[in-house]
């Protein structure tokens, strides 16, 4: 027997401003404001054609906002744009349209830097990495600024970055082949760890290979990192197992950088050399670092010097694990499966150097995850680069504005919310708006605030506001 359907009909009426159903919404506009984001990009970002008409700080809001709410297209601005009474807690009457936020993301992109990284690459290269226009820097800087500004809430002395790239798969025409046979794009992103933050980030097209070119991005990175800190750490993959980024994170320089020097672990390619040595190790050089249900995870310290490394350089250590299963096929030799190896400056344990180096899967795969999957970074706009570029930097932005209001406006219980829970627990929020002795009053259940700390929230947030405002 099927159950019954639920006893209500709709009624079409007009549209209502005196309610809506995002009342914690706009929580985001107000963070980004109190962190200065507006000022930030009227400073560094410079595109409009005309004096009248939205202006750029007002599209970034409002494509922060379309992106924090849930929005994966730049049509979804008309379900924002649809709920007047989210308009009227805005101060708007309307918002800029779809084709608005379009034209606006087609300035970030220069069909002549397209064409000359075209004729710049090696010849018999395909993959090329176009430079940034003016816009797409500006807005890099703001990223920059603002990270510097969250951090000043609550300054940290130990930046851990870390590095890795990820595929987004697209059937846009213009979108390239990847190494895993689809078509798409290939970003990569820099986060501080300790401040839950993105640093940097670079588009690219999929068919660009994850090692190619990873040190100017790098660079950004550390760069962006405010002067209060002092000690310094990156981790990555294979990918940056390059010559390059290896002497200079290893230079002499860095310990007499503000930051001090840069202690690093990096996932070594298994060269035919390289496996010779973690093959010559004996069984008693082994420890067991992990027992798995399939297999004993073992680690050592091999000695092996990269061909290309200077003679006159401080050595690197090579820190060699080895995976072997418990249980084998009939009448398999008792081989070691696989051999891996992590490349490293620091001193310590090699276990204990190995397991931090593994953190980095719960920092920046679950930043990619919630970039692709929480936010709109996983949907391209358009087949335009620099578009899409924008688009991806517009959800960095949004990444670490929701992350500044996870640790500085929320309750505690929303630390570590991803993006969904935060929809669901405090923006879309049921409100009835009123007006009472000239005042715009939002009245919201009981339970609902106490479930969203709405007034706390507001609260914290003017207390940012009152303590990011100059003097």
């Amino acid at each position: 027997m099927k159950a019954p359907l639920l006893p209500f009909e709709v009624e079409v009426v007009p549209d209502d401003a005196g309610v809506t159903a995002r009342a914690g919404l706009p929580l985001v506009v107000e963070t980004a404001r109190a962190l200065g984001l507006g000022a930030l990009v009227h400073e560094h970002v410079a595109v409009r054609q005309r004096d009248s008409g939205y202006t750029e700080a007002d599209k970034v809001e409002v494509a922060t906002l379309l992106i924090a709410g849930g929005g994966t297209c730049l049509d979804d601005v008309q379900v924002l744009e649809s709920d007047k009474g989210l308009l009227r807690l805005l101060g708007r009457t309307s918002l800029p349209s779809a084709n608005a936020l379009r034209n606006f993301l087609y300035s970030f992109h220069d069909d002549k830097l397209i064409e000359k990284a075209q004729r710049e690459r090696p010849e018999g290269q395909v993959a090329y990495i176009p430079e940034e226009n003016g816009p797409l820097r500006g807005l890099g800087q703001v990223n920059v600024d603002l990270v510097r500004r969250i951090d000043s809430l609550h300054p940290m002395t130990k930046a851990t970055l870390d590095h890795d790239a990820t595929i987004i798969e697209s059937h846009k025409k213009q979108a390239l082949c990847h190494y895993e046979e689809g078509r798409g794009y290939q970003p990569s992103l820099i986060t501080w760890v300790e401040q839950d933050l993105i640093v940097a980030d670079e588009w690219r097209d999929g068919n660009v290979p994850a090692g190619m070119a990873n040190l100017p991005t790098i660079q950004r990175g550390f760069a962006a990192l405010p002067s209060t800190v002092t000690k310094r750490a990156f981790r990555a993959d294979s990918a940056c197992y390059d010559e390059r980024v290896l002497k200079w994170l290893a230079s002499p320089a860095r310990t007499d950088e503000p930051g001090g020097p840069i202690g690093f672990t990096i996932s070594a390619d298994m060269t035919p050399q390289l496996r010779a040595a973690c093959e010559a190790v004996p069984a008693t050089g082994w420890t067991v670092l992990e027992e798995r249900p399939r297999e004993i995870v073992a680690c050592s310290e091999v000695e092996f010097t990269p061909g290309e490394w200077p003679k006159d350089a401080r050595p690197l250590r090579y820190l060699a694990l080895r995976f072997e299963k418990r249980q084998r096929d009939l009448f398999q030799a008792p081989t070691v499966d696989k051999y891996l190896a992590v490349v490293t400056n620091r001193e310590g344990a090699v276990a204990d150097l190995i397991r931090w180096h593994w953190e980095k899967a719960g920092t920046i795969e679950h930043v990619h995850d919630v970039m692709k999957n929480g936010l709109a970074a996983g949907t391209p706009p358009c087949g335009r680069f620099g578009a899409n570029a924008a688009w991806h930097r517009l959800n960095v932005l949004t990444y670490n504005a929701l992350s500044a209001m996870k640790s500085h406006v929320l309750p505690p219980a929303y630390s570590t919310a991803e993006p969904k829970r935060l929809r669901h627990g405090v923006f879309t929020m049921a409100g009835r708006l009123v007006s009472h002795a000239g005042k715009l009053l939002l009245r919201v259940g009981q339970t609902a605030e106490q479930v969203a700390g709405l007034l706390a929230a507001r609260g914290n947030v003017s207390a940012m506001h009152a303590r990011l405002s100059p003097a």
